[in-house]
């Protein structure tokens, strides 16, 4: 097919395709690689100008433990998340799984077995949905920078890249996401043959979905670093670090807390988008501790209030901030996230629905209130915040119509 002709096809089977992933909201990122071995960054090799000479060794000095990804999908399940993201080769150039294209491989060095089919294995054991991310830079082939500027460098790294990704779409079964990164250093979508790579995709893969790095919007926008929404309406996953390093490295301390990742995960769902929270495991494949201190009571708490997280949401960025907390929606019902808890009662302004029932969600318990013009009062409700893994309760509200609040800056005039 033309150009015109796949563009028209993925917009039409869109809708189908990802209804799955916008009900999933939730999902790990999983960065694992050679880098992790020096554990100073995944761009070490660049950042360090670590030749290639140098660094190559490190294939042959990586020998993970039995299959650690089913400690990730199990991680994964157990902390509320639905699907898996995870490197099959990062900017480093190694290749995590058996390849005909190149030696520079998880199978011919070190590790000496399929990594990638390991990890597809876990993810289906786990019943998660199974991502795979591709790197389009390439520190280690020789034309990765060439092909910039020689017609020959770029037409062989093109077949290399295509024949690479028609591999991962061919040997693991079904796949269901492939989440391209740095596009550098071809400039364009025509220049990387963005289009006729992603419908061999989707040839291979018809039910794939696809980010929006090979230069080409597709299915779906990835800010990074930044839980934001995409323009235009555009459904939208936000990739973050836990501790502002993707690969392995003990010595970035400044990990988000249960309470930070729940933020990151209400705005998400507020703006109808997803969150994809990344782990990168040592180079054995253990997952740092300071992760499942985070993950496991993350879990527990949704295993209580997921309703408010989970499955078809309505935007909420129309609804008023508040000092005590803030909002998800579906349909009628607004979900308040009390992140300070204020006491036996909590005052919301602004409603201009009409509430017909109020409980708490982690226990279905009802909560008494009081609506008047402008006001609505929660009363009756524990002293403390009744939340024991992140002081995060949530309220359930049911209104007689989708719920609306105006506030505004101004004073009130009585």
């Amino acid at each position: 097919m033309n150009e015109s002709e796949y563009f028209e096809m993925a917009v039409k089977t869109r809708p189908t395709r990802i209804k799955w992933w916008q009900e999933a909201r939730f999902g790990m990122f999983v960065h694992w690689g050679l880098y992790s071995q020096l554990a100073r960054h995944e761009w070490v090799m660049n950042r360090e100008r670590i030749p290639i000479a140098e660094y190559e060794p490190l294939a042959d000095s990586w020998h993970p433990k039995e299959r650690p990804a089913r400690e990730w999908a199990r991680l994964a399940k157990e902390s509320g998340m639905k699907y898996m993201v995870m490197t099959s080769k990062h900017h480093e150039g190694f290749l995590l799984w058996d390849s005909k294209l190149s030696d520079y491989n998880a199978v011919k060095h070190g590790p000496g077995r399929d990594l990638v089919a390991e990890y597809v294995d876990a993810c289906h054991e786990f019943g998660l949905r199974c991502g795979l991310y591709y790197s389009l830079m390439d520190w280690h082939h020789p034309d990765g920078a060439n092909c910039a500027h020689d017609d020959g460098a770029r037409r062989r790294f093109l077949d290399y890249t295509q024949g690479l990704v028609r591999e991962l779409c061919t040997n693991y079964g079904k796949l269901d996401i492939l989440w391209y990164d740095v596009s550098w250093p071809l400039r364009t979508p025509a220049m990387w043959e963005s289009a006729k790579m992603n419908a061999m995709v989707r040839e291979l893969q018809p039910d794939i979905l696809i980010n929006n790095r090979s230069q080409l919007d597709e299915d779906f926008g990835t800010p990074e670093e930044e839980v934001r929404a995409a323009e235009g309406g555009r459904n939208w996953e936000a990739c973050m670090t836990f501790n502002g390093s993707w690969g392995y490295m003990p010595s970035a301390v400044d990990w988000h807390s249960t309470r930070a990742v729940l933020g990151m995960l209400r705005t998400a769902t507020a703006g109808q988008g997803n969150l994809l929270l990344n782990v990168g495991p040592a180079p054995d494949g253990t997952v740092p501790a300071e992760a499942y201190e985070r993950l496991e009571p993350l879990g527990k708490w949704l295993k209580l209030n997921g309703e408010a997280v989970y499955g078809a949401v309505s935007n909420a960025n129309h609804m008023e901030w508040m000092p005590t907390g803030q909002w998800t929606i579906k349909g009628n019902t607004a979900y308040y996230w009390c992140n300070r808890w204020p006491g036996k009662q909590l005052t919301i302004g602004g409603l201009q629905s009409k509430l017909l029932h109020a409980s708490l969600l982690a226990t279905g318990e009802s909560v008494c209130f009081d609506q008047q013009e402008d006001r609505l009062t929660l009363f009756g409700l524990p002293e403390t915040t009744p939340d024991p893994y992140a002081g995060v309760a949530v309220l359930k509200l049911e209104f007689e119509s989708a719920p609306r609040q105006k506030l505004g800056a101004g004073c009130i005039v009585l």
